[in-house]
């Protein structure tokens, strides 16, 4: 029978534990390291989200007290003209938004176009024959345009509603008219709102799994709520 020698038996115990503490180390180093980087993302994302919603704050603002503060309300200045249709004339309604961009020298396709086509309609005790409707609408933070064609009319109807500074960031604030690049603008707002609250989370957590279950049940039970107290006023 080999008997075991006590002293090879405590150099192996010394080796695990050793490898048990370099793992350790290794776990704990590179926790603080996605820590630091998701600090410092963190704080960059809420310098942008700042930034930008410095602007939607203020707009916001302005619009929820604007009859407190004495802001000047939002004043339009309406234009009305009748331009005659080229020779030959549009054949539909994209044919005739592409012309009036030309024509009116617009910096922005229209944002709307329409077609009804004829029909007929009650007039007193007979029934006519409704021409067919065409139009357009070109939109901007700035300036509105509506164009409006009866087929079989030799010109087109258009109307411009021109905006003032007030009403210019009402509009940008709704997002009216403002196009995709300003939309995309404002989704990132949105975007650094929701990494925001997910990283702020994981940095009070701390990678705490005590704490990461102590959060979950707080908001499901804060959801819970939520649902009975909205299904209380249904």
């Amino acid at each position: 029978m080999q008997l075991n020698n006590p002293h090879n038996l405590s150099l192996a115990t010394g080796v695990e534990n050793h490898l048990t503490d370099s793992k350790d180390r290794d776990i704990r180093s590179r926790r603080a390291v996605f820590l630091k980087w998701l600090r410092k993302t963190h704080g960059w994302i809420g310098l942008w989200g700042a930034a930008i919603g410095l602007l939607f704050g203020v707009t916001g603002i302005l619009l929820n007290h604007r009859t407190v503060l004495k802001i000047p309300a939002v004043k339009t200045q309406e234009t009305n003209l009748q331009i005659p249709l080229p020779t030959p004339a549009p054949a539909n309604a994209k044919a005739m938004a592409s012309w009036l961009q030309n024509e009116l020298m617009v910096d922005r396709p229209a944002s709307k176009e329409r077609s009804e086509p004829a029909k007929p309609v009650a007039w007193g005790d007979k029934t006519l024959k409704q021409p067919a409707r065409w139009s357009a609408t070109f939109s901007s933070p700035q300036a509105n345009l509506q164009a409006e064609y009866w087929v079989g009319n030799a010109f087109v109807s258009v109307k411009r509603s021109d905006q003032n500074v007030f009403g210019t960031l009402t509009n940008l604030h709704k997002g009216n008219g403002a196009g995709i690049p300003w939309i995309l603008l404002a989704d990132t707002l949105a975007g650094s709102i929701i990494l925001l609250s997910l990283t702020g989370v994981v940095l009070w957590t701390q990678l705490n799994r005590r704490r990461m279950i102590g959060f979950g049940i707080g908001l499901t039970s804060l959801v819970l709520l939520i649902s009975f107290v909205m299904q209380a006023f249904v």
